[in-house]
C-alpha cells in the first residue's frame, strides 16, 4: 500500500476529464488529492466519482479554483467550502475537517495532516507595504482572477479567513505532531522560497502566507505536499521533502503519458535526503 499525490487536475478542461477516465485503478494505494480540482461543484463530485472506486482512500484539501464562485453558482467563501466537504463525507474521502489519519503502509509511519490555509498576500518583497501589494504585482500586468471569483464569505477578508485557517491548522498540527512525523498536505505552498515562477514572478501574493514557513520544522514533517503552481518538483530544505505536484491545464503536461504518470509517490517516497537546495523536476 503505497500513497500518491496529485493536483490541478483542473477539470473545466475536456482533455483533463478524458485522461482522469482513463487512469488505471491502484485499488491498494491511497491518493492525496491536493486542490483545484475544477472551478465548479460538479468537477469535484465527477472527479470522486471516478477516483474513488479506483483507490483504497482518497484525501482533499481545496485549491483557490474550488473556492471560486462563477456567475452560475451562488455558495461563496466558507460556505462554498464546507459544501466541498459535505460532498467529499458522501464519497468517505477524507479533509482538513476530518481527523488526520495515522498512515500504515509502505513507509513509515506517519500522520497525513490535510490543511487549508489559504494565502494573506504576505509572499511579497520587504518592501512593498500590504496595502500596495495587489497594486504592485498589477504593475507588471498581474492580477489573479480569485479577486473577481473568490470571495472571503463570512470573513472580512481573505487575510482574515487566511489568519483563522492558519490558527485551526497549528493547534491541530500541535497535537498531531506530538505522535508521529507528518506528512502535511495543502495546496499552497508552506514556504516563499518554493514560489519560483520565471514568468509572472509577482504572482507570488496570491500563492501563500509567512505564517507557515517554519511549520516543516515546528510540526515534525517528513513530507509536505503542495501544489497551485503548475511547476512539478521535489525539493528538500532542513532535510524535508517538498513535493509539488500539479497537473495543471493541458498545456502543463503531455497527454501520451497519461495521467497515471504524474501520480507522485509520497509514501514509500524515496530514500534520498538532500540538502535544502537540492531539486528534481518532471
Amino acid at each position: 500500500m503505497k500513497l500518491y499525490a496529485i493536483s490541478d487536475l483542473h477539470l473545466t478542461y475536456e482533455a483533463n476529464r478524458e485522461a482522469l477516465e482513463q487512469l488505471p485503478p491502484q485499488p491498494d494505494d491511497w491518493l492525496i488529492v491536493a486542490g483545484d480540482v475544477g472551478d465548479r461543484l460538479v468537477d469535484l463530485q465527477f472527479a470522486l466519482r471516478v477516483l474513488c472506486p479506483r483507490f483504497r482512500q482518497l484525501i482533499w484539501v481545496p485549491g483557490n479554483h474550488d473556492l471560486w464562485t462563477l456567475p452560475e453558482e451562488a455558495l461563496r467563501g466558507e460556505a462554498r467550502y464546507l459544501k466541498q466537504v459535505d460532498i467529499c463525507r458522501q464519497y468517505g474521502v477524507l479533509t482538513p475537517e476530518d481527523e488526520f489519519p495515522i498512515w500504515q503502509g509502505e513507509g513509515p509511519a506517519c500522520v497525513i495532516a490535510p490543511l487549508f490555509t489559504l494565502y494573506d498576500y504576505t509572499f511579497r518583497p520587504d518592501y512593498v507595504t500590504a496595502d500596495r501589494a495587489v497594486a504592485w504585482a498589477m504593475e507588471a500586468g498581474i492580477l489573479c482572477a480569485d479577486e473577481h471569483f473568490l470571495h472571503p464569505d463570512p470573513y472580512v477578508s481573505r487575510e482574515a479567513w487566511c489568519e483563522q485557517r492558519c490558527r485551526i491548522s497549528q493547534q491541530r498540527l500541535e497535537l498531531a505532531s506530538r505522535e508521529h512525523p507528518l506528512v502535511i498536505v495543502d495546496h499552497f505552498p508552506l514556504r516563499r522560497d518554493l514560489v519560483h515562477l520565471p514568468m509572472v514572478p509577482r504572482f507570488s501574493l496570491w500563492c501563500g502566507t509567512r505564517r507557515t514557513e517554519n511549520w516543516h520544522l515546528r510540526y515534525r514533517a517528513h513530507v509536505v505536499v503542495s501544489g497551485h503552481l503548475h511547476m512539478r518538483s521535489t525539493k528538500w530544505i532542513d532535510g524535508v521533502r517538498f513535493e509539488e505536484v500539479s497537473l495543471g491545464y493541458p498545456r502543463h503536461w503531455r497527454r501520451e503519458r497519461g495521467i497515471q504518470s504524474y501520480l507522485r509517490e509520497i509514501l514509500p517516497g524515496p530514500s534520498h535526503r538532500g540538502d535544502r537546495n537540492s531539486s528534481a523536476h518532471s
